[in-house]
């Protein structure tokens, strides 16, 4: 029973906080533009959100890299939002990320065949 909640808490976890992510990209329809600049400022706003998901797809296969490249996604993305140096909100977005790469970290190594 633990060996399959510390398998699915982080795939869910993961997959509900990049949605969360995306959500935010949605202020790209406002405004006045046409709706070809307005979809081209939605793509760019998920680049994070898609690079994400190739995270979690690997993650889903490889754990241990996967977990990895969750906590470095975390690390790169603290850095980039500056969040240890004014703007710890950011980590509400962010959080989960590293709580999700180390939940993988910690399947691979207590559950691994």
């Amino acid at each position: 029973m633990a060996a399959r909640l510390l398998y699915w808490i982080p795939r869910v976890f993961t997959i509900l906080a990049i949605l969360f992510m995306m959500m935010f990209s949605f202020d790209a329809f406002e405004g006045n533009e046409p709706l070809g600049k307005k979809l081209i400022g939605l793509l760019i706003h998920n680049i994070p959100v898609f690079i994400l998901i190739i995270i979690i797809v690997i993650a889903w296969k490889r754990e241990l890299i996967g977990g990895f490249l969750l906590i470095l996604a975390f690390i790169a993305c603290a850095i980039l939002f500056k969040s240890f140096s004014g703007n710890a909100a950011s980590l509400i977005v962010i959080g989960p990320f590293f709580v999700t790469g180390v939940l993988f970290i910690l399947h691979h190594l207590f559950y691994r065949k």
